[in-house]
């Protein structure tokens, strides 16, 4: 059983800097054959993408309300995936999770190619 655990969020002031962490356990399972993507979703509103990160070359993906502040990172020795979220605005506040990518019917950002969701972390950004 493949298993996704988000964690790092919490509660920031708007400017402040937060690191989210995303751990991939199960019996036969590494990232290292997946592409990553982290997404995000606000109360009331879709999941939408944030970034992602390939499986080869480690070539990043952006939305564009995050870029220049985000930053997706992985280590597959850990089965880890990270993401360095700084600059950080009101309109972050969100749960976010990651995921594989297991699909190619879209482009990194699409939602429906990804799957093994985790359960999240809260990130809550105060003006």
């Amino acid at each position: 059983q493949v298993q996704l655990v988000e964690s790092g969020g919490g509660l920031v002031q708007a400017g402040g800097s937060l690191r989210l962490s995303c751990a991939a356990s199960g019996r036969t399972f590494s990232i290292e054959s997946y592409a990553m993507g982290w997404f995000r979703q606000a109360a009331g509103k879709e999941r939408e993408f944030v970034a992602a990160i390939t499986w080869n070359n480690g070539r990043t993906y952006y939305a564009e309300s995050v870029k220049g502040r985000f930053t997706i990172s992985r280590d597959n020795a850990k089965n880890t995936v990270s993401l360095q979220m700084n600059g950080l605005k009101p309109e972050d506040t969100a749960v976010y999770y990651c995921a594989p990518r297991v699909g190619y019917r879209g482009s990194y950002d699409y939602p429906e190619d990804y799957y093994y969701w985790g359960q999240g972390t809260q990130v809550t950004v105060s003006s």
